[in-house]
């Protein structure tokens, strides 16, 4: 399946000189770089604490060879929010209308779940910026974003309608799977501070693990389906 990319194509005006239309894998592994450090940065600072020095210094580059791929701070920005974007959605993109529901929500859980573990950065800074109202990320969200959702939703409405699943409003179901997949990685520290663990602890990241999918699939599937 195709996976559906949020991630516009920027104005050359916001881009480093171009390269004959193909990102080579230098460009690739150092825009990776330079985003991974810019993450680092902005959740330590916070957009309007971080400069593009310390991003730049992060990313072991100079600040010219920074702005050669991205031109201002805010597009950093962006380009980290939009990245985690996308990672979230890709498996999302890959739910299947005629796959087995319960394998389909189940892995859709665990892949969101395992981002948890993997980028608990990424989803706090993610979670600030929905929190301050999205200043930076409303079009997107209004645009490609809804429409994912959109087609998913239609998916599991089909599921209710023919009788495999409960019959659910699907956007409230995606919400509350966003929510407790993410509350692991956005309260970590409330998390281990009430039961003492962590994802990146593998024994606790298994129970969690089978704990949501358990609870979450008993709510919209048949009994003798979980």
């Amino acid at each position: 399946m195709t996976v559906t990319k949020l991630k516009k194509r920027r104005p050359k005006s916001e881009l480093g000189p171009p390269t004959n239309g193909n990102r080579t894998r230098i460009r690739a592994r150092n825009e990776d770089k330079i985003l991974d450090a810019a993450l680092e940065v902005f959740a330590d600072y916070g957009f309007k604490g971080a400069t593009i020095d310390q991003i730049a210094a992060r990313a072991g580059m100079s600040k010219p060879n920074l702005l050669y791929y991205f031109r201002r701070k805010r597009d950093l920005y962006v380009a980290v929010l939009e990245r985690t974007l996308d990672m979230w959605l890709e498996p999302l993109s890959a739910i299947r209308a005629d796959g087995d529901p319960a394998e389909e929500i189940r892995a859709y859980i665990n892949r969101k779940l395992e981002f948890s573990k993997v980028r608990p950065t990424a989803s706090r800074m993610f979670a600030n910026e929905i929190i301050q109202g999205a200043p930076l990320l409303k079009t997107i969200l209004h645009g490609g974003l809804r429409n994912i959702v959109d087609e998913k939703a239609a998916v599991i409405r089909g599921w209710a309608k023919a009788g495999k699943i409960a019959d659910i409003d699907p956007y409230h179901l995606i919400f509350v799977i966003w929510a407790v997949t993410q509350h692991y990685a956005d309260f970590a520290s409330q998390v281990e501070a009430v039961v003492g663990g962590r994802l990146s602890d593998r024994k606790f990241f298994r129970e969690t693990e089978t704990a949501i999918d358990h609870i979450l699939l008993r709510g919209i599937l048949p009994t003798e389906r979980i």
